[in-house]
């Protein structure tokens, strides 16, 4: 973007793509039946998920910097723990509050050093991001009741299907006028890569997680990817270790490691029993 494809028209190919990669699986792997009374709970789901999340993004990525973004993204774990909290979602313990100060203090540490710049001419794309991680984290909160009555798989289906029909009205003008004939092989392993990894793959992984873990532990994981980014790029050979960068990941996966073993959390093995607000919630 924006060279081979507009913002809005890209969303669309990543979106409808998906739709129907979700739709086929279903199909040949789940085949469950959702209820009448869900579907108006999943159509606010694929709003706040999908329509808004990605629109938001991309536009205000446009007139903002990625060093801007990736701090203010940093918002989104804590506003998934401050949302459901009030949803009564989350048990608050001094655990998971400690971890999202540590992982968010890392990841501006990061992040900071690469330069960043709040100012007049960046508010109003600062402030698109910044609806961005709001309705990133609604999603995660009000999307887990459904994760305890369905399969992922069904989930997320119907997520991207209410999610396809504004992203349509939205991206349609743009896709049409994708030139395809200028695409390098280079620009279609991009595309690919970006609707299959980072849209099918870490959809459908977030659904998995949602169902077996709080929504404060999946959302604190977005810490993790200025580490990430940080450890490719050394070791392509575009980026140095430092001891800024080496505090920045000790101060992250400490986060990460309160966040998600906070309340008898495991990764391997039977986690703790606990009550869960969110079946009570359902009912």
């Amino acid at each position: 973007m924006p060279e081979f494809i507009k913002p809005f028209g890209f969303i669309f190919i990543r979106v409808s793509t998906v739709t129907a990669l979700f739709f086929l699986l279903h199909h040949f792997w789940q085949r469950e039946k959702v209820e009448r009374k869900d579907f108006f709970l999943l159509a606010i789901c694929g709003l706040f998920g999908v329509v808004i999340n990605q629109e938001m993004f991309f536009l205000g990525l446009s007139i903002t910097t990625p060093i801007n973004a990736s701090l203010i993204m940093i918002m989104t774990p804590i506003l998934v723990f401050v949302i459901s909290f009030f949803l009564a979602h989350e048990k608050v313990t001094w655990q998971k509050i400690l971890g999202i100060l540590l992982g968010a203090l890392g990841a501006f540490v990061i992040i900071s050093g690469k330069g960043f710049n709040f100012s007049g001419n960046t508010v109003l794309g600062d402030l698109f991001i910044l609806i961005n991680a709001t309705s990133y984290a609604v999603y995660l909160v009000i999307v887990r009741p459904l994760m305890k009555k369905y399969h992922p798989l069904t989930v997320v289906k119907w997520v991207f299907f209410f999610g396809l029909f504004p992203v349509t009205i939205f991206g349609i003008q743009q896709f049409s006028s994708v030139q395809w004939h200028t695409f390098t092989l280079q620009v279609w392993f991009a595309v690919a890569f970006i609707v299959l990894c980072t849209t099918f793959l870490a959809y459908l992984l977030n659904m998995l997680a949602l169902r077996e873990v709080h929504s404060s532990v999946v959302g604190a994981y977005i810490y993790l990817q200025p580490i990430l980014s940080t450890i490719i790029s050394i070791m392509v050979g575009k980026d140095e270790l430092s001891l800024e960068k080496i505090v920045s990941a000790v101060l992250i996966f400490s986060g990460v490691y309160l966040v998600s073993f906070s309340g008898g959390i495991k990764f391997f093995g039977k986690p703790k029993e606990e009550p869960d607000t969110d079946d009570m919630l359902m009912e």
